[in-house]
């Protein structure tokens, strides 16, 4: 603060050149703060003389004398030097720090003392892991370059003054001010450098840096969690875990009703809310407008009074880029050109009899801002021909932000024909053949060239018609609405007059005067003083366009110099601007200045940029009292302007408001806490002839009362007279009529609303808080847009943010509306900088505006739409943002800070209910118990096939009909590689059975290992383990090319299954004893391998035969999807009732074929594929599911051309045909390809059926003739293969809808189609003959009602005779296999399948006449969530996810500790995957009401399927844990 007391202007020129080079650089971001200081202070350190500190604290009290305090820089504000150094580097490097608008140190003063709030709370936020591949960000010279091109910074974007001044610079060096990183790690930024505390006190020695794995491992310690030490993830979610600890802020109340349809937390009111106390406002009333004897007729009629009696006189001068005068139209020329346009208008753009213009018709202005004078001459020239000028942009691409909502204003305007200039039409994007293009939305246009040349001076007989002003529209000007739609406001006649004799007699306009308009001429205030009431006083306007202020944004200060301007009009920009770049121009004097209008001075961050100016500029001749804010709306035009003061009269008051007070539409002098406190500016008194209410700004028009804020509404002769061509809005908008607390009209004059927000203050001074277009309401309260990106800003913005490019929005989620941030990233800005920012932004609005942020992203420098003046477009923003096109570079969550109003977590209700009151209720409330039966397996028809065991039956065949093809094995190309007849398939188990005899050495009763890939081979060594009476356990082959991921699962089966040998070809054998393998297993360990390539010609000595039939057949290992590896036991009793249940279900026999497609290792797959066959005698196609990868119409033509009636495959194998074959239909039926043969499709899966991918593929490939009715499923378990099965005789699947709510809560309610949150159920196949099945509670073990959620169990001779357990665990194998039910029938034996269904009796009949029962699998218990006492299936979830985004190609969720982690795969290009975040986390938060924890972005493939087209979710969630998945993105919600 030292530097305070040193004039700057009296230090050699050097030293002040010097000042300028540093402070240029701080604005870069090329030095920090510290440096600044430091370096500063050496430069200073000889002219400083010692002073106390200087107290800046504001003064509590509501109204605040003018400039009593002083919150401004310093006047030795720095700006762009004047030394060849500095603009050397001006040329490269466009400031990254011309941000205006919503500077204000005070705030930032604020900002930094509620940052220095959080130090004792450490918030160790988990950092996104980031690949490092992804978002290289282009170098800043590939980016457009921003001054050149569509302007990058205004409006919205300047927003705050380059470098801070040094009062500022103190309260930044404050100890908590940066986030200590104490783990600062080089590498990627996902390494532990993300544990990142909060501000510790910088005194202390810095830790050192310990290595990654050492600080991980006291981490982990801490944490106390069973994850390997070396893994950051589990790090990571366990900070996270750390930070969502801490209890969020409002309480939720006790409560949750479990059958009621109110999702929502509703929150209870606050007594505390402030409440408005005041009385009813009454209506303000503007001065009278005074009648004056010379005012014109209509506007036309001035222009041509002044053009005929001061031809001489300059009406407008523009400036060429460099800031010097181009050219001075006078009242002559204007008139005269003029003229011109309006008789060509009328007379020469059609015939005589077709005219293409009648007065009336809408014709749309496009003229850039820099060619003032043809926009001027084009719209005198069309008042003059009567026809509307519609002012638009000039469009810059096909695809401009908005074009699309232009088209729609163009549309509802009816507007088909477009004047423009030469110039603008050279440089407007053609087509190839040198057209115009079609615009995005754009109706046909016809251009028009309006330049001198091509203009027809009018016949001596031909006179403009100027009739008396009338309420005819004058001139439409457009309006963009919060959503993004552009409507035309239309200006009368009378009301363009009325406001410009308004202003004239507000602003005291004179004739002759001169005016500096720095402002958009096309419309509002630019357009208003500049073009249209200027005209009316003979005023000289000088238009200093866009882009020379950004050349020289000091031009509009000389321009006022230099013509002695009375009256300058300009934004806050501009005032900043020319602060920013005034250095030693002491020619420069403002002294002539009667009135500085400031156009944007409704906004409440517009007093300290004034006051700024003032305080640099007072030196320089300007008068404090000359600044004039106004506030304006389309719709009502000019609603309230500040008049100059008299000379030395008191300054105007300041209201200090509490921003508490604000966000719940009350005033409340701020007392209590400096930071949330808001300083505002009045804008003077309403327009004359004008009357003014304030309203509430939703619901009826209410008066509000007067210490409550509301929206202002103007009834007034001088404003906009509707939405033109939009009659229902513009009732809404332009007759509203305002009713007192009783809801009675209060008159029958109508109001227009202005979308200003605010309150009348003392002496009827006009106070505007925000806009209604920047209001968010966040659960009841309001905050404005611009005051958040304000506090934004102020969190040291300079390393982080590009040009001060920030946009705020808030977008629906969950009921209530959420906060998003999107600010443009600076290229140079690093990764920890970034969020760190984002981070410490979070904590700023928190404590400031007490609201929670939901989404912070940043993205790639000039990447966010623009407007046509550079600012950002935020509507586009939004669109972008919801639809996943925002491609964010960096982003933070917070759902689980700001989401307060999800419902309270479920109880568990305890289960108490005895038995017998159970049933008798589910008796009295006339529920039948829930269960089904299949038909009955009846007595064996075929004598001959009275046989126990299958080996026998293979004997029997190969006797009796020895050349019968059993089956027949395809390769890639359809070609038949393999054949089996009965008798070549017992030679050859014959074979094998000799050789395990001699080679192996085995016992009866060892287990064998079958390790063979699909085919006959497998087969043939699964009968020749049945003729040597060993135990054969088919395991699934290791893929040659994954080794380290598939050797293991073969390793742990065949150690578990204790295997005495192994049965494999001889390729497999070379792969098992491979160096390759030997890196993943130990080999040496393997039990006897023995290859069946070569067999002896041998037989067998004799073929065994099991003594019973409940002796063990065969083990059926599989891992479920779960992770776990289970072997169930199947005796030769169950595998022939199968064998016979399936035979009589699909009616198979010796003259039918079946195709199948499948894996054979385990399941109902391996049934299908080894056993089925030998049983049924029908002959089976095989095709291996791996060969559809080379070919993937194998399966589809291998049905056509065999004419195949049954077929049976896997989910995966039906997904492969949907997505590779689903565009090649016409194809495959040009190639004769017809599937009409086809009578049943199964696809064999022990999930729930995947209603859509069969719905896809039945439609997909209903034009080859697959019947509508052929596709169905099966459903097995591990304690029973195969419950259900749809054969031939049972009706069709039955599809139901139910309440996705209810099944949360372990409850079936049945919806009609469509409902909101419904989900489809097909039922699973109709239920195998000997099968019955039950559905029970799995708490109580009672039996449950019709249509009632619980366990399915099933009762059925072909059940397995429990688990196959090395440990013998006696106790599991009873629960899962012979369990009884606690009531009801106490003797049957059930074994429990561990999935939720239900059974519904439906209306169809069965084969039997009855009514049809019809089984629902849900899901399966184990891979059940239990989150917030709810019970989630991660499928429903999953396909939430998955129509998140388009780029989502599959996704998986899983539950770690009480976090809900989505792993997304991404097909697009990783510049999407940051997209990938918000709308993953919206998506389960709308349709699940669950916050999830962490969102991972991962490559297509990563997440693990398994043969059956299963996700592998727990070798997922290991892999995840230990870091295994090399993500894309990791992003840790907060």
């Amino acid at each position: 603060m030292a530097d305070r007391s040193v004039d700057l202007s009296a230090l050699p020129k050097e030293v002040r050149d010097q000042f300028a080079e540093l402070d240029l650089e701080l604005s870069e971001g090329d030095i920090t703060q510290k440096g600044y200081e430091k370096k500063k202070a050496k430069l200073l350190a000889s002219y400083v003389p010692p002073s106390p500190n200087v107290d800046l604290s504001l003064p509590d009290v509501q109204l605040s004398p003018g400039h009593s305090v002083d919150p401004s820089p310093s006047p030795e504000a720095p700006g762009p030097s004047t030394s060849s150094a500095s603009k050397h580097h001006r040329t490269h490097r466009s400031g990254g720090a011309r941000d205006d608008r919503y500077r204000s140190d005070i705030h930032t003063e604020a900002v930094q003392a509620a940052l220095a709030k959080h130090k004792e709370e450490k918030m160790g936020l988990p950092m996104p892991t980031k690949r490092r591949s992804a978002f290289v960000q282009s170098p800043i010279d590939t980016c457009t370059p921003p001054d050149t091109s569509s302007a990058s910074e205004d409006e919205g974007s300047l927003r705050r003054k380059a470098a801070f001044s040094a009062v500022l610079a103190q309260s930044l060096q404050s100890p908590d001010y940066w986030i200590n990183r104490s783990v600062q790690s080089s590498s990627t930024s996902s390494s532990a450098s993300s544990t990142l505390s909060h501000g510790e006190p910088k005194t202390q020695p810095q830790p050192q840096p310990q290595p990654a794995a050492s600080l991980l491992a006291d981490l982990l310690v801490n944490a106390r969690i069973g994850v390997p030490v070396n893994s950051r993830v589990s790090t990571k979610i366990q900070q996270l875990l750390n930070t969502l600890k801490r209890p969020k802020r409002p309480p939720l109340s006790e409560f949750f009703l479990d059958d009621s349809e109110e999702i929502v937390e509703v929150p209870q009111p606050d007594p505390n809310t402030p409440k408005p106390e005041g009385r009813q406002i009454i209506p303000v009333k503007g001065e009278p407008l005074g009648v004056v004897s010379n005012w014109p007729p209509a506007l036309q009629a001035a222009l041509a009074r002044w053009g005929a009696t001061q031809a001489k006189s300059p009406a407008l001068t523009a400036l060429d880029i460099t800031g010097k005068p181009l050219y001075t139209l006078t009242y002559g020329k204007l008139w005269s050109r003029s003229l011109k346009l309006a008789y060509t208008l009328l007379n020469k753009l059609g015939t005589k009899t077709e005219p293409v213009l009648q007065p009336g018709d809408r014709v749309a202005l496009v003229y850039p801002n820099s060619d003032p004078g043809m926009f001027w001459v084009a719209f005198y020239g069309c008042l003059l021909a009567e026809v509307i000028p519609v002012p638009i942009e000039v469009p810059l691409s096909r695809q401009d932000a908005g074009s699309q909502q232009i088209g729609f204003l163009l549309g509802s305007c009816g507007v088909s024909l477009a004047l423009t200039s030469e110039l603008c039409l050279k440089g407007l994007p053609k087509t190839p053949n040198g057209e115009i293009i079609q615009f995005k939305g754009w109706p046909r246009m016809k251009w028009v060239v309006t330049d001198t040349k091509y203009l027809t001076k009018p016949s001596k007989d031909w006179q403009p018609h100027i009739p008396t002003a009338n309420t005819d529209t004058a001139y439409i000007e457009y309006k963009a609405s919060k959503e993004g739609t552009v409507m035309g406001v239309a200006v009368s006649k009378i009301s363009m007059l009325t406001h410009c004799q308004a202003l004239t007699q507000a602003c005291n306009y004179c004739e002759g005067e001169t005016l500096v308009n720095v402002l958009d001429c096309k419309k509002d205030m630019g357009m208003w003083h500049g073009v249209l009431t200027s005209v009316m006083n003979r005023i000289h306007t000088i238009t200093v366009p866009y882009a020379v202020m950004k050349a020289c944004p000091m031009s509009w200060v000389q321009r006022v110099h230099i013509h002695k301007a009375r009256v300058a009009l300009v934004k806050c920009r501009d005032l900043h601007w020319a602060m920013m770049a005034h250095k030693d121009q002491r020619d420069s004097s403002l002294s002539s200045i009667r009135m500085l209008i400031v156009a944007d001075g409704a906004n409440p961050w517009s007093v300290s940029s004034c006051d700024a100016f003032l305080n640099v500029f007072q030196s320089h001749g300007l008068k404090p009292e000359v600044i004039c804010p106004c506030a304006t709306s389309p719709e009502a035009l000019t609603v309230a302007i500040r008049r100059p003061g008299a000379r030395g009269a008191p300054l105007p008051a300041r209201a200090i408001l509490s921003m508490g007070g604000l966000s719940h539409g009350v005033i409340r002098v701020n007392t209590e806490d400096k930071n949330s406190a808001l300083t505002v500016q009045d804008v003077g008194h309403i327009m004359p002839g004008a009357l003014m209410c304030i309203v509430k700004p939703d619901g009826p028009p209410q008066l509000c009362k007067t210490d409550e804020i509301g929206e202002i509404v103007i009834n007034s002769r001088a404003g906009g007279t509707m939405y033109y061509g939009l009659h229902g809005v513009t009732k809404n908008t332009f007759e509203v009529i305002p009713v007192n607390q009783a809801g009675a009209p209060i008159g029958e004059i109508p109001f227009s609303r202005t979308g200003l927000l605010g309150f009348v203050g003392p002496g009827s001074l006009v106070f505007v808080v925000g806009k209604i277009e920047g209001l968010l309401m966040v659960s009841g309260r309001r905050h404005n847009a611009d005051d958040l990106v304000a506090t934004a800003l102020a969190v040291e913005p300079v390393k982080t943010v590009y040009r001060g490019r920030i946009a705020v929005f808030s977008v629906t989620v969950f009921y209530d509306e959420r906060i998003v941030i999107v600010a443009e990233q600076r290229p140079d800005a690093s990764e920890e900088d970034s969020f760190q920012w984002m981070s410490r932004v979070l904590q700023a609005i928190d404590s400031i505006h007490q609201v929670g942020l939901y989404c912070l992203a940043l993205v790639p420098a000039n990447t966010l739409p623009k407007t046509p003046l550079g600012g950002i477009h935020i509507c586009e923003t939004k669109q972008n943002f919801l639809e996943g096109n925002l491609h964010p570079c960096n982003i933070l969550l917070c759902p689980h800070t700001c989401v307060t109003n999800m419902p309270k977590p479920r109880q568990k209700q305890p289960v108490d209910v005895g038995p017998a009151s159970m049933l008798v209720g589910n008796l009295v409330a006339g529920k039948r118990i829930a269960q089904a039966t299949g038909r009955e397996l009846g007595m064996v028809e075929d004598q001959d096939l009275i046989r126990k065991f299958l080996s026998e039956a293979l004997q029997w065949r190969a006797q009796t009909d020895p050349d019968h093809i059993l089956y027949v094995l395809l390769n890639a190309k359809g070609v038949a590689v393999c054949t089996a007849t009965c008798a070549q398939l017992h030679k050859r188990a014959e074979k094998i059975t000799a050789t395990l005899m001699e080679r192996g050495g085995l016992n009866t009763g060892d287990n064998v290992v079958l390790l063979y890939p699909p085919g006959i081979d497998l087969i043939a060594a699964f009968y020749g383990c049945l003729y040597a009476g060993v135990i054969p356990v088919t395991v699934r082959p290791p893929h040659p090319q994954n080794l380290a991921a598939t050797l293991p699962t073969v390793r742990m089966i065949i150690d578990v299954s204790k295997a005495a040998c192994i049965l494999t070809t001889q390729p497999l054998m070379r792969i098992l004893r491979s160096r390759e393998a030997a890196a993943s297993v130990n080999i040496k360990t393997w039990p006897t391998i023995i290859d069946t390539d070569d067999l002896p010609r041998k037989r067998p000595p004799n073929i065994y035969k099991p003594p019973t039939a409940e002796m063990l057949a065969y083990l059926d290992f599989s891992v479920s999807t779960t992770g776990m590896l289970t072997g169930v036991k199947m005796s030769h009793a169950a595998i022939s009732t199968l064998c016979r249940s399936i035979k009589l279900q699909c009616e198979l026999y010796s003259s039918r074929q079946i195709a199948i497609c499948l894996d054979p290792y385990c399941g109902l797959g391996f049934v299908l594929w080894c056993l089925s066959s030998v049983y049924s005698g029908h002959q089976s196609i095989l095709i291996p599911p791996l060969e559809l990868e080379s070919s993937l119409p194998l399966w589809l033509s291998t049905l056509s051309q065999y004419k195949i009636r049954d077929t049976f495959c896997s989910y995966s194998v039906m997904e492969l045909c949907t997505k590779g074959l689903g565009t090649q239909t016409e194809m495959l039926k040009a190639r004769g390809l017809n599937l009409s043969c086809v009578r049943s499709c199964v696809v064999i899966a022990e999930e729930r059926p995947r209603l859509a991918l069969t719905q896809s593929f039945s439609k997909l490939f209903k034009d080859i003739g697959l019947s509508a009715r052929a596709v169905s499923t099966a459903f097995g378990s591990r304690v029973n293969l195969a419950i259900c099965l749809q054969g031939t005789a049972g009706p069709d699947p039955s599809t139901v809808y139910v309440d996705m709510k209810s099944l949360r809560h372990d409850r079936v309610r049945l919806v009609e189609r469509g409902a909101p949150q419904s989900l489809p159920l097909m039922e699973s196949g109709t239920i195998l003959p000997g099968v019955r099945v039950i559905i029970v509670n799995p708490e109580t073990r009672g039996p449950l009602g019709d249509s009632h959620l619980g366990e399915i169990w099933v009762n059925s001779p072909h059940c397995a005779s429990g688990y196959y357990t090395i440990y013998g665990e006696e106790s599991l194998q009873a629960d899962h296999f012979n369990t009884k039910l606690s009531f009801g029938e106490p003797h049957t034996l059930w074994a429990r399948t561990g999935y939720l269904g239900f059974i519904k009796r439906t209306e169809l009949l069965d084969a039997s006449g009855d009514r049809h029962d019809a089984l629902f699998v849900v899901g399966s218990l184990d891979e059940t969530l239990e989150l917030r006492g709810l019970r989630y299936h991660p499928i429903d979830i999953e396909t939430s996810v998955s129509r998140a985004h388009r780029c989502i190609a599959e996704s998986a969720v899983f539950t770690w500790t009480n976090l809900l982690v989505v792993v997304a795969e991404l097909s697009g290009s990783e510049q999407e995957a940051l997209d990938l975040v918000p709308l993953v986390t919206n998506v389960v938060l709308e349709e699940h009401h669950l916050i999830v924890g962490v969102v991972v972005i991962v490559d297509p493939g990563v997440i693990p399927i398994n043969s059956r087209g299963e996700k592998q979710r727990m070798h997922l969630r290991d892999s995840f844990l230990a870091d295994q998945l090399d993500p894309i993105y990791v992003a840790y919600n907060m």
